[in-house]
């Protein structure tokens, strides 16, 4: 009897599942359902560089139906799952539900940003989690370039439009500050109405040191590099306020910024807490070693499956992440879902599962235009030699060749012509011009 395979979510965990099940199964063995409210996988390494406008934004992104031949599409979110009774409820496009059964279910949800409730984040700030906030950014930053140019220097408005805060500095936070900082510096070559010192560009971080990923040492390096390019980091430094785009800090100083960028940690989904799935203290779906969801208590829960973000994966490698899981990154997702969609095959046909135990590959990231750091082991580069690291690996590591071909191009694009320094703004009200114009009838 043919099997039904349910994957929730289509990013990197399920994306590669999918990919992979494609190759493994044969022809009648199980039918693949994805159910995902987007029809593409994004890449998120490459958030930041979008942000910059070092890369197209429909480059970043994989179409599923393009790429995933065997594997039916549902375009809604699941909003609540019955394992006992093996089913799961859809919520469509118009907010119509259906329920689908299946025989095995994969839960690679993702995640979402953390915040706190800080007063103004809720209403001023954006995060850098998806392909369309990184859109975002650029079309903020390089307009508010625009408007700042026409007004006086020195005038409250121009400060605010000009000065850029990220809060976390993780990888994503020191990546994301360091591109909109290379953007602003290559705007600056185009209004000659604006002064490099009028920009103004922050990131604050709550604990003592960035990028805790690599080594004391780098860290020390980013910051050095990036204080001198014009970028104050703020350690040991906690937002207290953004109303109004009025930025308190904890050590007392306050600045206006328009745009304000929250990096600073995730979270599963909150719909998992209200499922029947084990669930762990952060929401985390709770995962054996060979990504068969589990109780606490370590009994399996058959025909569940989990991997990515949303999985509380024990780390049983050389070099444990913190608290003995694995961290939430792209690296995991991308190798467990290809051993998901293994390990899935070999279950359906009796066959022995594999643990999910990796070697790490090292950390690399971009700090702008031609600078990046890169560690593996004791292995550290920085500069030119480790931007080219982090631009060959992240390039390679999106799917598809023709994915691939697109970002490669896209960057000979730019090193001929430079970045595409323009924004779009006017896309979210796109019929506003026609609504504008168009004729009514009399009354």
């Amino acid at each position: 009897m043919t099997k039904e395979i349910l994957i929730v979510g289509g990013g990197y965990a399920g994306f590669y599942t999918a990919w992979h099940l494609e190759k493994h199964l044969r022809r009648g063995e199980a039918n693949v359902t994805i159910v995902d409210p987007l029809p593409y996988m994004q890449y998120l390494p490459f958030l930041p560089e979008v942000a910059a406008g070092s890369i197209e934004p429909r480059h970043a992104v994989v179409s599923r139906r393009r790429h995933l031949r065997n594997t039916a599409e549902i375009s809604g979110k699941v909003v609540g799952i019955r394992h006992a009774d093996k089913l799961a409820t859809i919520e469509l496009a118009d907010g119509s539900t259906l329920e689908q059964s299946y025989d095995e279910i994969v839960i690679t949800t993702g995640s979402v940003s953390r915040t706190f409730p800080i007063p103004g984040i809720a209403d001023n700030a954006i995060g850098m989690k998806t392909i369309e906030e990184a859109a975002a950014v650029r079309d903020r930053l390089f307009g508010n370039f625009e408007r700042a140019a026409a007004l006086p220097k020195g005038s409250a408005e121009r400060e605010r439009l000009l000065t850029v805060t990220v809060v976390g500095g993780g990888f994503a936070g020191i990546e994301t500050i360091a591109e909109l900082r290379s953007a602003a510096n290559d705007l600056l070559s185009r209004y000659p109405e604006i002064d490099f010192a009028e920009t103004s560009f922050h990131l604050v971080e709550a604990m003592g040191r960035i990028m805790p990923e690599v080594s004391q040492e780098l860290a020390d390096w980013v910051i050095k590099d990036q204080s001198a390019k014009g970028v104050t980091i703020h350690l040991d430094t906690q937002l207290q306020d953004a109303t109004g785009g009025q930025i308190k800090l904890s050590t007392g100083e306050e600045y206006p910024s328009d745009l304000i960028i929250w990096t600073a940690g995730v979270m599963p989904r909150p719909f998992l807490r209200n499922t029947d799935l084990p669930i762990g203290s952060r929401g985390h779906v709770i995962s054996s070693p060979t990504l068969q969801v589990t109780t606490e208590n370590g009994e399996k829960v058959l025909g569940a499956w989990t991997a990515g973000d949303t999985a509380q994966t024990p780390d049983i490698s050389e070099t444990p992440g913190p608290g003995g899981f694995c961290v939430p990154n792209a690296q995991h997702a991308v190798r467990q879902g290809k051993l998901l969609a293994r390990n899935i095959t070999a279950q359906l046909r009796g066959e022995g599962l594999f643990k999910y135990n990796h070697k790490n590959l090292g950390a690399v990231a971009g700090l702008g235009l031609n600078t990046g750091v890169f560690q593996s082991g004791k292995v550290h580069l920085t500069g030119y030699i480790a931007w080219l690291a982090h631009r060959l690996y992240h390039g390679m590591a999106i799917p598809t060749w023709e994915r691939k071909a697109r970002v490669f191009g896209g960057w000979v694009g730019h090193f001929i012509w430079k970045r595409d320094g323009v924004g779009i703004e006017a896309n979210k009200s796109p019929r506003a011009e026609f609504e504008r114009f168009a004729a009514r009838p009399k009354s």
